[in-house]
């Protein structure tokens, strides 16, 4: 059974290249909806202009799609509320020095 916890862990398994911190713990995840065939993740990225939007949103796809495979999977980029570092996980904000 599909469930918002076990598609996050799923997408921990994407880590950020510039900071090397999965997106989980990033707080790049906004949302996780699970509906009878289907998971949708909304998230963002630190910064609109990052270069590795399109491989992220891809990565978080496919990682869903392996982990989930008879569920039809979207992942749609969000800009509002903008990312912030206090969405940070305790763990991402020590790796990271904050």
């Amino acid at each position: 059974m599909v469930t918002e916890e076990k598609a996050k862990e799923a997408l921990k398994e994407i880590i950020d290249p510039e900071v090397g911190v999965n997106i989980v713990d990033l707080g790049l995840v906004y949302g996780v909806d699970i509906t009878d065939n289907g998971i949708n993740v909304s998230m963002t990225m630190t910064t609109r202009a990052c270069p590795l939007v399109e491989l992220i949103k891809d990565q978080a796809t496919r990682a869903l799609e392996k982990e989930f495979p008879d569920m039809a999977v979207t992942v749609e980029m969000v800009w509002d509320p903008p990312w912030d570092a206090e969405m940070m996980s305790d763990t991402a904000r020590k790796t990271l020095g904050y």
